[in-house]
């Protein structure tokens, strides 16, 4: 039998371009993904994704550049999306830059969310230097 045909945003499609990092891995470096990623473990380093869920349980040490962020475990860093929510699972320090944010009643939150227009992400090639 043939296969299906694809169509362009199906869920086959986003299915293939998800990613899931198990809760018994660590990973440490730089994450680039031009789809969607599911953090089960651990992140130490910096994540560059189309859209990251932190889900209860996982963690992520550095900084985030995405459209879209859900968090649900722990953050550690610097958060660069246009939308942000923070589930009541949530547990963040940083600094969270967006255009949108969304916390759920519950969420930990120790980090300043200064908001940005659409244009900053849209130019965003080079993040800002960490103070020490």
């Amino acid at each position: 039998m043939p296969a299906l045909p694809r169509r362009a945003g199906s869920l086959q499609d986003r299915e293939e371009i998800a990613s899931h990092l198990a809760r018994a891995l660590t990973v440490k470096g730089v994450l680039d993904t031009d789809g969607e990623l599911f953090v089960l473990g651990h992140v130490l380093g910096r994540i560059n994704a189309d859209r990251l869920v932190v889900v209860p349980g996982g963690y992520v040490e550095g900084d985030v550049v995405a459209r879209d962020v859900l968090i649900g475990g722990r953050l550690n860093g610097r958060v660069f999306a246009l939308n942000v929510t923070l589930d009541a699972s949530a547990d963040v320090t940083g600094r969270i830059f967006h255009h949108t944010v969304t916390v759920a009643k519950g969420a930990k939150v120790d980090a300043r969310m200064p908001w940005r227009p659409p244009s900053y992400f849209e130019t965003l090639d080079q993040l800002p230097e960490t103070r020490t």
